[in-house]
């Protein structure tokens, strides 16, 4: 007869290879033939026009976003590249009497607490105050193309050039690399912005080439280096307004059209615009990240087979600035870590995460709320510039990538549904790996946290690594708002400036490694 004292030790054995199941991972030694290069600045930015000036400051720079971009750079060797534009941007008109700027906002609701701007004004000192970013800042401008209105769009033009080619932007290190003609144009015919015309790709690119035969001579363009961004789509068709559309369009047969060097395109994983929200396990979990990045596949193909760029131009979680409770909290922080990585797996260069003051996705919250950015309810007590969960995410990519300028990665192959990694290479050397785990624990679940063990081997020509290090993304729950921490350090003070020491772990290599439900881990290999 066998004990019931005997059956709970077997019980508990059984759990405990249920909870830290081992999964092997093999590891290269040297970059595959196939690993992506990856840019220092594959983590960017894409900002709401509208309140841009809330971002970086006018008489003296914004501390609080500034510190958060240097912690970036100190890890990455560059500052995130930003994309300033969106929606706003086809509502932004200029005005030499206005200062920075000036705006309409619509009425706010619980579904859109921080609306866009109706109608944003701008002078000359909207554009200078870029000069406030960190040194080596690379910008994509948007100008007005919904509005129909050349003449808004030229002195727009106008200002950028007498901005970013004054000594005090060359000192400060900014460059305008892209002017984008237009935000999502491929809604206009929908939208109210083309009306009683049959708006179609052929159209969009006889009015585009106008705008930019006029944009490149009042920018200056040709000697200033500064090219056209194309695309700036929002649907996947692979057809229309898409790259291969564009193209067969003939856009790039114009004087105008030839300074399209990039192409970009615009993308959500789901959208909170009708108040349906997502669920948080759905955005973190690998397939599903992997489906919706994987079907611009084709486009990136055809965008590099004409020798231009591929960039995400404007992303995040759910469209209208994300959903309660999913994009807010720790574990979109695990989607986007996994979803930018995957992204340079099939070509993507630039991951430009879209930010808005008050809006739920946004990584860095850089002006003081007074309504809560989940229902816009009124808060007792505004709340400060804060970072959110998701910049975690920004600061494990930047550290993986490095200063080298000469990184390339590689997805590892994992046969687990929850186990995303991907190897960092330095001049063909592996010198850092990420891991993501992306099964969520959440505050409402009953059962033990789950782990498993990440067994390591290494494959190809080279010396392996005895030792790494293991640095990690300790979060307590994947609906938590607040209170995670990178290698012991938390970014949530009021200066955005990293709090308490650094904490990692040195083991042998051959030990691999644990990882918990909803944890991100960084081995960096000696």
């Amino acid at each position: 007869m066998i004990s019931p004292a005997f059956l709970s030790v077997v019980l508990l054995a059984c759990l405990s290879a249920v909870q830290a199941q081992n999964v092997p991972v093999s590891v290269p030694l040297t970059a595959p033939s196939a690993a992506a290069t990856v840019k220092q600045s594959l983590m960017s930015f894409s900002i709401e026009q509208d309140r841009w000036t809330d971002w970086v400051g006018t008489t003296t720079p914004n501390t609080f976003f500034i510190n958060s971009l240097n912690n970036l750079k100190q890890r990455s060797g560059v500052p995130p590249a930003f994309r300033i534009g969106a929606d706003s941007e086809d509502r932004t008109n200029f005005n030499a009497k206005v200062d920075y700027c000036e705006n309409v906002f619509p009425g706010f609701s619980t579904t859109t607490p921080y609306p866009e701007a109706s109608n944003n004004i701008v002078g000359d000192k909207y554009y200078q105050v870029a000069s406030h970013l960190p040194s080596g800042t690379r910008i994509i401008w948007g100008v007005n193309f919904g509005s129909n209105n050349i003449t808004a769009a030229y002195l727009a033009a106008k200002s950028l050039q007498k901005a970013f080619s004054s000594s005090t932007m060359k000192n400060a290190g900014v460059s305008l690399d892209f002017i984008e003609i237009g935000n999502e144009a491929d809604f206009y015919g929908g939208n109210g912005d083309r009306t009683g015309i049959a708006w179609n790709i052929a159209e969009y690119t006889k009015e585009w080439t106008t705008f930019a035969t006029n944009i490149s001579a009042a920018a200056n363009m040709n000697s200033l280096g500064i090219k056209f961004m194309g695309g700036g789509f929002a649907n996947s068709d692979h057809k229309t307004f898409a790259p291969q559309g564009l193209f067969s369009s003939g856009i790039q047969n114009s004087a105008a059209g030839k300074l399209i060097t990039s192409f970009s395109q615009h993308h959500y994983s789901g959208s909170f615009c009708s108040g349906s929200g997502g669920l948080l396990q759905d955005l973190m979990t690998k397939a599903t990240i992997r489906s919706n990045v994987s079907i611009f596949a084709s486009d990136v193909v055809a965008t590099r087979a004409k020798g231009l760029d591929y960039i995400l131009g404007e992303t995040n979680s759910y469209s209208c600035h994300g959903a309660p409770g999913v994009s807010n909290v720790a574990g979109a922080a695990l989607w986007a870590l996994d979803y930018m990585l995957y992204s340079s797996q099939i070509g993507v260069s630039q991951v430009y995460f879209h930010q808005g003051v008050g809006y739920k996705y946004s990584f860095i919250q850089p002006a003081t709320l007074t309504r809560s950015i989940l229902d816009g309810s009124t808060l007792s007590t505004p709340l400060a510039p804060h970072l959110q969960p998701t910049y975690y995410a920004a600061l494990v990519a930047t550290e993986a990538i490095g200063t080298s300028g000469s990184t390339k990665a590689v997805e590892l192959s994992i046969n687990d549904p929850r186990i995303a990694g991907y190897a960092f290479f330095e001049n063909g050397t592996l010198k850092r790996a990420v891991l993501i785990n992306s099964e969520a624990f959440f505050t409402t679940t009953t059962t033990p946290r789950t782990s498993k063990v990440i067994n390591l081997s290494f494959s190809g020509s080279g010396s392996k690594p005895k030792t790494m290090t293991v640095k990690r993304l300790a979060i307590k729950h994947a609906d938590d708002d607040h209170g995670l921490t990178w290698g012991g350090q938390t970014f949530e003070t009021n200066n955005a400036l990293p709090s308490g020491a650094v904490s990692v772990q040195t083991v042998n290599a051959s030990a691999g490694v644990t990882i918990s439900a909803t944890e991100v881990v960084l081995l960096s290999f000696q």
